[in-house]
């Protein structure tokens, strides 16, 4: 896994995974997807940084985000420092 200033956890399948994912490549922001179900590992520090095993789970430095959906995300973003592509 590399290192991102953000990392998505992810479920297969997972439809608020999907909205995410697009919401996050809609508006050009940088991450590391990770799927947590092909990746054990992944899921035990989701679970550690965020004390749930709920998918989606974004995570921006220190501050964490479980189990969102758009509203929260947007709101989420807007409170967070998070790379952007450059366009």
């Amino acid at each position: 896994m590399t290192q991102s200033a953000l990392i998505l956890y992810v479920k297969t399948g997972c439809p608020w995974c999907t909205n995410a994912e697009e919401y996050l490549d809609r508006h050009g922001y940088e991450y590391e997807r990770v799927d947590v179900q092909q990746d054990h590992a992944a899921f035990d520090e989701m679970k550690r940084v965020s004390g749930q095993t709920y998918a989606p789970t974004l995570v921006i430095a220190e501050k964490v985000l479980s189990d969102f959906g758009p509203e929260e995300l947007e709101q989420f973003l807007r409170e967070q420092p998070a790379p952007r592509l450059k366009n």
